[in-house]
């Protein structure tokens, strides 16, 4: 039986690990020592990586990983990761025969210029497009480029599991309910986020259904949040992309 389990990295990194009770694949391995402690630990043999996108946070681990036991490494096929084995884009798949499982490849860019996701088993892992309760920041992609990209997303199922990189939902939630105050999901999602962490442990997964009743970059359509958008702008706009770049920058003011 598949499992999905957090490996912590840096001060708040996940390195998702998918399991059973053999081996294991990691996503986006920022430091190898923790993924190394982790299957010593529970006797896995590492069967593949896959990583998102190139920064250091996220691949900074895969060359210790490989020089331990030589695996697939597959990533976006636009990005300079060097120890990438098998580049994907969307519409190649990606096959882990040793725990059952294959994803659809998703092109995101926007956080970075070929940033991809992993679909599949009911779960997505977005690296630092798709935050909880957030997205990632514009460092080499447009707003155009990442308001697309999140539309993609935003168009799997309710259901989907979200798998993303960084533990900062509470941060985000404090940002989503300035922009929507009157939003009660927002309410019930921070109450519930807080006694998680609170007993030391993660907010993720959420849901994408979760995420589009709360996530104010999947609500660029939402009244509340195009009010707030003008607000901040002083300005009188409601394209969603203007409605997302504005509050992109309102968060990086945050």
């Amino acid at each position: 039986m598949l499992r999905i389990v957090p490996v912590k990295a840096f001060k708040d990194n996940y390195v998702w690990t998918l399991r059973n009770a053999t081996h294991a694949a990691v996503v986006d391995p920022g430091e190898a020592r923790p993924v190394l402690d982790y299957l010593s630990r529970e006797r896995l043999e590492l069967a593949a990586i896959l990583a998102t996108h190139h920064h250091p946070d996220h691949v900074g681990g895969i060359a210790e990983l490989v020089a331990t036991r030589p695996v697939p490494v597959y990533g976006p096929r636009k990005e300079p990761i060097p120890a990438l084995t098998r580049p994907v884009s969307e519409g190649d798949s990606v096959r882990i025969p040793e725990l059952g499982v294959d994803f659809s490849v998703i092109d995101i860019p926007g956080h970075t210029r070929a940033h991809i996701a992993y679909y599949g088993a009911g779960s997505l892992f977005c690296g630092d497009t798709l935050f909880a309760c957030g997205c990632g920041r514009l460092f080499e992609g447009t707003a155009e480029q990442m308001y697309a990209s999140l539309q993609k997303l935003r168009a799997l199922p309710d259901e989907t599991k979200v798998y993303c990189g960084h533990e900062y939902t509470l941060a985000n939630i404090g940002f989503a309910k300035t922009v929507e105050p009157g939003n009660a999901a927002l309410e019930q999602r921070e109450a519930r986020d807080q006694r998680l962490r609170a007993a030391g442990k993660p907010t993720l997964p959420s849901t994408l259904g979760e995420e589009k009743a709360t996530n104010p970059f999947l609500r660029c359509l939402e009244p509340a949040v195009v009010e707030s958008a003008n607000k901040y702008l002083g300005a009188r706009i409601a394209d969603p992309v203007r409605v997302f770049a504005a509050i992109r920058d309102w968060k990086n003011r945050f």
